[in-house]
């Protein structure tokens, strides 16, 4: 059950409880009146089709070596962020307080508004379009929407979207790899058993 103590707290902190601190300077404030109302889900690997390594944390604290892959040299100088990345396992790494304006959405539209950063929370799964995506990874992803979902009501299952649905033609994650029905299934499966106490 998420508790009314757990959902104060993370209104109050933006801190995902269970997750690993680890601060990204690739961020800010929220314009005032934006809100959160609206939850991005994103995927990512580094090397492209790799998991496992350190590279995802080192791109988004801007530390990535641009000499340790050819991919590297044509990303290690953007500053970009998310609010969180859940691993291949279901751990998750906290980047940017949620209350703050992560750096993961770019140029973006969703219901009419523009700016999808200003009003949104992004989660990374560290995976690829074309690659099947974990069950560990479901389950996280689902307990972070609940929480989320009770923290900021503004967001319900109508506004849970992938980075594809804001930034048509320019982005194509999760991709068709991401089970949008059985997340769904996941989201409602275990309603109301969210990890906030």
């Amino acid at each position: 059950m998420v508790s009314e103590s757990g959902i104060d707290r993370l209104r109050e902190t933006g801190r995902l409880p269970g997750a690993v601190w680890w601060p990204s300077p690739n961020f800010g404030p929220r314009p005032d009146g934006a809100g959160i109302s609206l939850l991005v889900v994103h995927n990512i690997s580094l090397p492209p089709g790799q998991f496992g390594g350190p590279e995802i944390q080192d791109f988004f604290c801007n530390c990535l070596d641009p000499s340790a892959h050819p991919y590297f040299e044509t990303i290690a100088h953007i500053q970009v962020s998310a609010h969180a990345l859940i691993r291949r396992d279901g751990e998750v790494i906290q980047f940017v307080s949620l209350l703050d304006r992560a750096w993961h959405a770019g140029r973006s539209c969703f219901d009419g508004r523009e700016e999808c950063n200003d009003f949104s929370i992004g989660i990374e799964l560290e995976g690829a379009d074309d690659i099947p995506y974990t069950e560990a990874q479901y389950r996280k992803l689902a307990d972070i929407a609940r929480q989320v979902m009770a923290a900021w009501p503004e967001i319900d299952t109508s506004r849970i979207a992938g980075h594809s649905d804001i930034a048509p033609g320019r982005k194509t994650d999760p991709g068709p790899a991401f089970d949008w029905e059985h997340f769904m299934a996941c989201l409602q499966s275990r309603s109301g058993s969210g990890e906030l106490a």
